[in-house]
């Protein structure tokens, strides 16, 4: 991941809230969601279940959407690394020294690779490791212990996963940008689903969820900027404890549109803030399972009592613009 975290500004306790577990409406063509009919703060503002101000309803079309029935690298939607705003020969995203770069962020703290099928790393031929499992339309990206073996080939990382994003395929500015997931537990776990300015710029960052692999059920929402008087980063959000969240699949959403960026659990709202400067760029989309953090809290690094095999399950990805 890119360095994505830092002190955060506004950022409350853990709120337990019940939501639905069924998915009645799934990924429609076209999607009404309600949003606070007062002007949002320029830091973010959390929303309780009790809160009684008035909603208005917003109206938009599907742009994208992948439910997963086939291998996600089948399709031309998604690429298995990160690209950046640098762009390098294409080879040197499947293998080499220096590969490693790509696919995965030392700056956090990560201790795993990003693999897939073509990738291989100091070998001299692809390795096979696929991270990405579909079955009955679900999406699986799958983390494991590095076998012995492989540590020195693949730069020895702890372990392999998975990343996919849709830079130079798929950006859109403004809209609504939602997964329906299982958030996985453990130790050094850490799944999330965000998205980046398709520039290669940071920040703008939105980070629609981010789970907390050991504070199960629970994951944050946060906006991430610069001030442009002082050239420094700020962050704001909220946690959100969802018990089940391990167990079931729930949508995460964010909307985002000239005025202001509000992030949903099951399409309800649960917080909101002012578009902070910098958001002037279409953004792409990040699905991953990163091992080992340094700075995001509640994840921790990996030791002996992480998962020898993890899974981040993932039922849809949609996308959807405002209607004008």
């Amino acid at each position: 991941m890119t360095p994505r975290v830092v002190a955060v500004i506004g950022f409350c306790s853990t709120l337990a809230l019940a939501f639905a577990q069924d998915d009645p409406a799934g990924a429609p063509a076209r999607l009404s969601l309600t949003l606070r009919n007062e002007p949002p703060d320029e830091m973010c503002r959390r929303f309780n279940a009790s809160d009684t101000s008035p909603l208005a309803a917003l109206s938009l079309r599907r742009t994208f959407h992948d439910d997963f029935d086939t291998h996600p690298l089948s399709s031309g939607r998604w690429v298995p690394h990160y690209a950046g705003g640098a762009a390098w020969p294409d080879a040197r995203y499947w293998g080499g020294d220096g590969s490693d770069v790509k696919r995965k962020d030392a700056w956090n703290g990560e201790q795993q690779i990003y693999v897939d099928p073509r990738y291989s790393g100091r070998a001299a031929a692809p390795l096979g490791l696929d991270p990405f499992r579909v079955s009955n339309g679900i999406l699986s990206i799958v983390a494991s212990r590095t076998p012995p073996p492989l540590k020195p080939v693949l730069f020895n990382n702890e372990y392999t996963s998975g990343i996919l994003t849709t830079q130079g395929e798929f950006s859109q500015k403004y809209g609504y940008f939602e997964i329906r997931a299982k958030i996985p537990v453990g130790t050094g776990v850490w799944p999330a689903f965000w998205l980046l300015a398709d520039d290669g710029g940071w920040p703008p960052e939105i980070d629609v969820m981010e789970g907390r692999g050991q504070e199960v059920g629970d994951m944050a929402m946060t906006t991430h900027w610069r001030t442009r008087a002082t050239g420094l980063v700020q962050s704001c959000g909220f946690d959100f404890l969802v018990p089940d969240a391990s167990r079931d699949f729930h949508d995460y959403g964010v909307l985002w549109t000239s005025e202001r960026i509000v992030y949903y659990i099951d399409r309800k709202p649960v917080s909101d803030i002012k578009v902070p400067v910098g958001f002037d760029d279409p953004m792409y989309m990040i699905v991953n399972l990163a091992m080992g953090a340094k700075y995001f809290k509640g994840v921790g690094a990996v030791d002996a009592n992480s998962p020898v095999t993890v899974a981040f399950e993932i039922d849809r990805i949609s996308v959807y613009q405002i209607d004008p």
